[in-house]
Formats: C-alpha cells, structure tokens, sequence
C-alpha cells in the first residue's frame, strides 16, 4: 500500500514539475519586449476593452516579458497611417475594420459588402473559420500577420438633419464614409453624397456641419460622443464590420516560435472577450443614445427590403474588382451555414 502511495506521490510530482517546467521554458524563451498597439477608438470602446485583456494575457503567458502598450483614440495616427507603420515595423500592432486592408490585398473589400451577413453568428462562422483564415494568410506578402478576427458590429445611420423613416429620406444627405470605392458607391445607390474621411477627422465634420451623418455601429456613437452632434439615429444594420487584429511581419520573422504562440493565443481568447463585450454592450447602447437626446427610428420591414435592393447593384459591381473566387468562397461557406 506504502508503495503504491509513494508511486502515486512521485507520478503527481513528475507531472506538476514538467508542467511547471514547460511554463518556466515557455517564459524563458521569451525575450523582454514591448509591443505597441495603436485603436482608433476611445478608451471605453469594446476594441479599446479587448485590447487591453490582450494585453493582460500576453502579459500572463509570457510570464511578463512579452509587454503591450495600448495607444486608443488615434493617438498613434489614422487607420491608414497606422497600418503603414505596421508594415514597417515602427508600430508593431493595430486592431482595425478588416475592410480597411483592401488598400494591401484587394480582396479585403468583401468584407464591405452591404447586407452580407444576417447576424453575428454568420459573421463568426465564416470569419474564424477557413475562409477568414485564408484571407489573413493574403496579408503576408504585404509585410503583416493576422492573428485574428475581433468585431466592430452592424452599422447604423445618424443624421442631424431629419428623422429616416422610408429609404427616399436619406437622399441629399452629405454622409462620411470610410474612404474606399464600395462604401462611396452604396450611399451614392442612395441618392446620397458620400464624403471620405477619415474617423479622427469625423468628430470635428459633424460639429462644424461639414457633413450631415455618418454610419458607425451603435457602440461606436456612444464612445465617441457622436450625439453631442447628431440628433437622429436610424437602425439600418446595413453593413457588418469584422475587425483583424495585425502585426508587424517585420516583428514576427524574429519572435521565437513560443512568442508567436503566445500571441497567437492571446489574440483568439481576448476575441472572444471583446465579441462578448461589444454584444452586451449593443443591447443597452440604444437606451443610453436615446437619453443623451437622440431620436431612433428603424425602418419598417418593406423599407428595409427596399434598402437592400437598392444596395444590390453595389455588390454585384465590386464582386468583379474583389474578384469572383472570393465573392463565390464567401457566398457558398453562408449557403453552408444557412441549409
């Protein structure tokens, strides 16, 4: 019995040591760096949040070598600017709309098609699974890593002009748009003026009038005040933005393989924390909108059918630049997921 006792003892042992001596090795083939991060959005904001328990986790797993500085509010620039800095090594991570990185891989553009994915248990499916990581492996060429997929949400119209109750209300707006070909012709499918700006650069456009309305999700209104500036909020959901967290391919070529891992994984639990954020979040938004004085309408059913058919051109003309492959990839993984 003693002896059985004493090979039990000595089983668990040798177990908790290698345990402990993987975690110590895994430490040790950490070197001592900081990463900086750079978000567009305020501290507060669900990307900000994710960001930061990225952080911790890194932290963590690294046994507190591996160090990242989160920089939100544009502090380290525009999305455009900061992404060239990640290619260049000077800033090693940034967490942006996925669409933005068709200015590098042309491709990244479907992820701007108006209407694309009925709801977020879609847009998971289809972003974490072969598809999306095909799509991140493109970045490689252009001097980035993806490590993976966060959320930005469903987008929504706001206005200081008019309430939007039928699809025709929306014509002659002046709208910010993020700057790229698909979302310039869908507001302009609307009889719209689309206006490209850049998302540092919206705060002041809307107070000074320089533009009527703008679309962000309902998230993104909140954090950034916008209803200091806009007196009108249409849910439209029109568009779902994924996020892709990136780093500099510079940085990665010289991380030991543990160090890759370590970030690797951080990136995908810290997802999931800042998926669950962002959805709680949206749920008690509209509340806190409407008590910071903005008026919400959503569109009837057969307004919202109407929207959709007016934006279907848009789709099927960048299907063509965005290039038929990937449009048709996209679309049979959704078939897939709604048989």
């Amino acid at each position: 019995m003693k002896r059985l006792v004493l090979k039990t003892l000595t089983v668990a042992m040798v177990t908790a040591t290698l345990g402990l001596w993987g975690a110590t090795a895994h430490a040790q083939d950490a070197k001592e760096r900081t990463l900086k991060m750079g978000l567009q959005n305020p501290k507060g904001h669900p990307a900000v949040m994710g960001a930061e328990k990225f952080a911790e986790i890194v932290a963590a797993k690294s046994g507190g070598k591996l160090k990242v500085s989160v920089f939100p509010g544009g502090t380290l620039g525009n999305d455009v600017q900061t992404v060239s800095a990640v290619q260049a090594g000077i800033v090693e991570m940034t967490v942006l709309n996925s669409g933005i990185l068709a200015a590098q891989v042309k491709e990244f553009a479907v992820y701007d098609f108006p209407f694309l994915f009925a709801n977020t248990k879609e847009a998971d499916a289809v972003v974490d699974g072969a598809f999306g990581k095909a799509m991140h492996a493109r970045l490689g060429d252009k001097a980035i890593v993806g490590l993976a997929y966060w959320e930005l949400g469903f987008r929504n119209l706001t206005n200081g002009k008019r309430p939007i109750n039928k699809v025709e209300d929306i014509a002659g707006l002046k709208l910010r748009v993020i700057p790229n070909p698909i979302n310039i012709d869908w507001v302009k499918a609307l009889d719209a003026n689309p206006t490209p700006l850049a998302f540092t650069e919206l705060f002041t456009a809307l107070e000074q009038k320089a533009v009527d309305g703008q679309e962000n999700p309902v998230s993104v209104i909140l954090a950034n005040r916008f209803a200091e500036v806009q007196k009108h909020l249409t849910l439209t959901n029109h568009q779902y933005n994924p996020q892709s967290v990136i780093i500099s391919k510079k940085l990665w070529d010289t991380l030991a393989p543990t160090e890759k891992q370590v970030l690797q994984d951080a990136a995908v639990e810290a997802g999931k924390y800042q998926r669950q954020v962002s959805r709680e979040q949206s749920a008690s938004v509209i509340d806190q909108l409407k008590k910071a004085g903005m008026q919400v309408t959503e569109l009837p059913a057969a307004e919202q059918a109407k929207l959709q058919a007016k934006m279907k051109p848009v789709i099927d003309k960048h299907a063509a630049t965005v290039g038929e492959a990937t449009v048709g990839e996209l679309m049979a993984e959704l078939a897939k997921l709604r048989k």
